[in-house]
C-alpha cells in the first residue's frame, strides 16, 4: 500500500507549540513535559534528516531521553522526504499516543506541515523530478515574474494566494495542473475550513522582532561553535548527493558553499544569520494567517516556565484532545 493522498485535520486530537525559528519552543516545550503527560512529535521538515543536527537545532540526546520524541530521524539525507510521507507519521504516532494515554503535543515550526495538521490536507501526485527540473531552469533564465504568469494561466487562484518569492510552491502547483489536470487550488480545499482559536490548543510563541533577531544571531554563532561546518563535511563525505528537499535547510547550503570556496567562514555565518531571519518573517506571515493560532508574548523578563504555565491556564477553557 502507498502513502496516501488525503489525511484529516488533526485539530482535535493533539496540541500544537509552534513560533519562528529560535523562539524557545523546545524549551517551552520541555517545561510542559515536566507539568503533563505528553510526548513530543517534531513539526520540522528538517529534523525527519538523520546527521542533520546541529544546523536543524534537534533536541538533544538528554531532551530526547526526559520525553519520548517522534518524527525525528526518518530518513538519510539523500531522500526526498514530502508533506504526505510526513503526514503518514504524525497520524500513525498520534494513534499510538494516543491508544497509550499520553497527550500528542506537536512541536516546531514548518508552516505547512502545522497547516496541514489543522485543517486537513490533499497531497496531490507525487513528484515530477524531470518537470520541476525544466520548470527550475526557465526560472533562472527568465526570472520568478515569468514564473507567476504562467502559473496565472493554469491557476490563478493559486497565483493570487501564493508569496511572491515563493517559487518553490508555485512550481508544486504548476505541477499538479499537469499532473492532474485539476489546478491545486481546487484540490486543496481543506485549507479554507479554519477554526477559531478557542476551539483548538494552537500556541504560537512571539518575540518583539529585535530580540528575535538577537536570539537568531546567538544560535547560529553557537551552531558554528559545536561544529556546523564539521557536521556538513561528514555529511557530504558520506552521502555525495543530497536530495533536493534536505538541501532547503538553512545553513547547509551555506556552509557546502563554504566547503565549495565560494565563501570564507565570516561570511558564511552572517548568510546563515540573515537566511534565517528571512525564514523567521516568512513563518510569523503564515501563522498570522491562520485563524486557530493564539500567540503567547514573550519578553525577557518572563521565564519559559510561566510561558508553559500560561499555556497550560489556557487550555482549560479549551476542547481535550479526543482519541
Amino acid at each position: 500500500m502507498g502513502v496516501p493522498t488525503t489525511f484529516p485535520a488533526l485539530t482535535q486530537r493533539a496540541w500544537f507549540l509552534t513560533g519562528p525559528t529560535a523562539s524557545g519552543k523546545s524549551t517551552v516545550a520541555d517545561s510542559l513535559a515536566q507539568q503533563m503527560d505528553l510526548e513530543i512529535l517534531s513539526l520540522d521538515s528538517m529534523t525527519v534528516y538523520r546527521r542533520m543536527d546541529l544546523g536543524t537545532a534537534k533536541p538533544s540526546a538528554a531532551q530526547q531521553q526526559q520525553t519520548p520524541h517522534h518524527l525525528l530521524d526518518q530518513v538519510d539525507p539523500d531522500a526526498e522526504f514530502s508533506a504526505a510521507q510526513y503526514l503518514e507519521a504524525a497520524h500513525a504516532a498520534v494513534d499510538k499516543i494516543a491508544a497509550r494515554g499520553k497527550l500528542p503535543l506537536f512541536v516546531g515550526g514548518t508552516p505547512l506541515y502545522l497547516k496541514a495538521c489543522l485543517r486537513g490536507f490533499d497531497a496531490g501526485p507525487p513528484a515530477d523530478w524531470e518537470f520541476r527540473k525544466s520548470i527550475e531552469a526557465e526560472l533562472h533564465e527568465h526570472g520568478v515574474d515569468a514564473l507567476r504568469k504562467r502559473l496565472e494561466q493554469v491557476d490563478p487562484l493559486s497565483a493570487h494566494q501564493l508569496h511572491p518569492n515563493d517559487t518553490r510552491r508555485m512550481i508544486r502547483a504548476l505541477e499538479v495542473a499537469k499532473l492532474t489536470g485539476q489546478p491545486i487550488s481546487h484540490r486543496q480545499v481543506q485549507f479554507e475550513a479554519a477554526h477559531s482559536a478557542d476551539q483548538a490548543n494552537v500556541y504560537a510563541l512571539h518575540w518583539p522582532r529585535n530580540v528575535l533577531h538577537q536570539r537568531i544571531d546567538t544560535r547560529v554563532d553557537q551552531m558554528f561553535a559545536d561544529g556546523l561546518v564539521d557536521e556538513v563535511t561528514a555529511i557530504r563525505r558520506d552521502f555525495p548527493s543530497i536530495s533536493r528537499t534536505a538541501m532547503q535547510a538553512v545553513g547547509y547550503k551555506e556552509v557546502f558553499d563554504l566547503l565549495d570556496g565560494k565563501t570564507d567562514l565570516r561570511e558564511t555565518i552572517e548568510q546563515v544569520k540573515a537566511h534565517t531571519r528571512q525564514l523567521a518573517r516568512r513563518q510569523e506571515t503564515w501563522l498570522r494567517s491562520m485563524s486557530e493560532v493564539e500567540f503567547i508574548e514573550l519578553n525577557e523578563q518572563r521565564p519559559f516556565d510561566e510561558i508553559a504555565a500560561e499555556i497550560l491556564e489556557k487550555s482549560k477553557t479549551r476542547p481535550k484532545p479526543s482519541s
